[in-house]
């Protein structure tokens, strides 16, 4: 399902994996963005190059998790044999079905709750500055789940924050999304 032109984001518009990230690549290709950019071949890493060693972490570890997701078909690896190769040629560009939005998650529009699609918000901090008004269950300090609008709060997409061992735990918090 597309999103309204009022959403600003990078990757596929009408994504069924939804990750939400407090900042935005500082560049003027995407500072005033009101629309989902799909990107193409490279230009992660030219974010990368151009924004800092923090996108090129939050792309590595979004690839990551999609990666280790892969076995539930959430979202095709169209072919890639490794994340890097994702994350290079299919990650936020057009019929990835991932998508990195800049704002807040709109789920008020979800009219079935047995959707597909996954809303994943980046970071406790950013996730309470927000003042959601859904019903998320706190698993601990770093992980919360709301099973009715299918929505996660995990910490930042860093390693340091999001090691491999909690890429796991995430990746079986999705599981248990799409079973619910």
């Amino acid at each position: 399902m597309p999103i309204s032109d009022e959403v600003s984001g990078l990757g596929d518009e009408c994504a069924q994996f939804n990750v939400y990230i407090a900042n935005r690549p500082a560049s003027s290709d995407y500072s005033n963005l009101g629309r989902i950019k799909p990107l193409s071949a490279g230009e992660i890493h030219a974010i990368g190059l151009t924004c800092g060693n923090g996108w090129r972490k939050v792309f590595n570890v979004y690839a990551k998790l999609l990666f280790e997701l892969n076995a539930e078909n959430i979202v095709s690896l169209q072919s890639s044999q490794s994340w890097q190769h994702f994350r290079d040629h299919v990650l936020l560009q057009d019929s990835s079905n991932t998508r990195l939005l800049f704002l807040a998650p709109q789920l008020d529009n979800i009219e079935d709750s047995n959707s597909n699609v996954i809303h994943i918000i980046m970071g406790k901090t950013y996730a309470s500055s927000l003042n959601l008004p859904y019903s998320l269950t706190w698993l601990d300090h770093e992980f919360a789940i709301d099973t009715h609008n299918k929505l996660l709060v995990c910490p930042y997409f860093d390693y340091r924050q999001l090691s491999n061992i909690k890429i796991m735990r995430l990746v079986e918090l999705i599981r248990k999304l799409r079973k619910t």
